[in-house]
């Protein structure tokens, strides 16, 4: 039984040295996302006594092939919140980012490439959503990393390719022709690591 439990943490041991060499990696990933409304620097400045209104937060796995240039499939669970005139628009979606990157200097990196929406779940306080235009969209991620061993953190900016609005109806009903963004811009601050 020893002789087992040693084979198979030697195994484990081998195959992670492997691939760190090799650069090629999977992990979990998790972190915090800072959606904005309108012009993101504004939305930044107005939400500086209430930094809290528009945080959400996002958990994962990754796979990195490569070393000094290399590919990045995500699948992220993301939720998000923003504050509309006291109300919250809350949404469940999908990520998929499909990230091209470069190591630049040690263990920076810099990375860019789509990244895949696909809409789980939308509410808004007191309103009922009537449609939204679409649950699937594309946007774009570019961004900086450090990676020391197997722990990783990223920093990176999303912003829609095109817009994807949502109408919604009041309590009662009434069409007020009003609408919002599914796809706002996010500053997106993530940790990973590879297993």
């Amino acid at each position: 039984m020893k002789k087992l439990i040693f084979s198979a943490l030697f195994g484990l041991l081998a195959t992670v040295a492997i691939q760190a060499q090799t650069g090629n990696s999977f992990g979990v990933k998790g972190g915090l996302n800072y959606n904005a409304n309108g012009d993101y620097f504004e939305s930044i400045g107005s939400n500086a006594e209430h930094p809290d209104r528009n945080v959400g937060y996002h958990i994962g796995i990754f796979g990195k092939l490569g070393n000094r240039f290399f590919f990045r499939p995500e699948l992220v669970y993301t939720s998000t919140k923003s504050d509309y005139k006291n109300d919250k628009f809350k949404l469940k979606k999908l990520d998929a980012p499909m990230l091209v990157g470069l190591k630049v200097l040690g263990p920076l990196n810099v990375f860019a490439g789509p990244s895949f929406q696909y809409i789980l779940k939308s509410e808004f306080d007191d309103v009922n959503i009537k449609d939204i235009e679409n649950d699937f969209t594309v946007g774009l991620n570019f961004g900086i990393g450090l990676t020391l061993n197997n722990i990783g953190i990223d920093l990176r900016y999303e912003r829609g390719l095109n817009e994807n609005e949502a109408k919604f109806l009041t309590n009662n009903n009434i069409d007020l022709n009003s609408r919002l963004d599914t796809r706002p811009d996010q500053l997106i601050l993530s940790f990973s690591i590879a297993l």
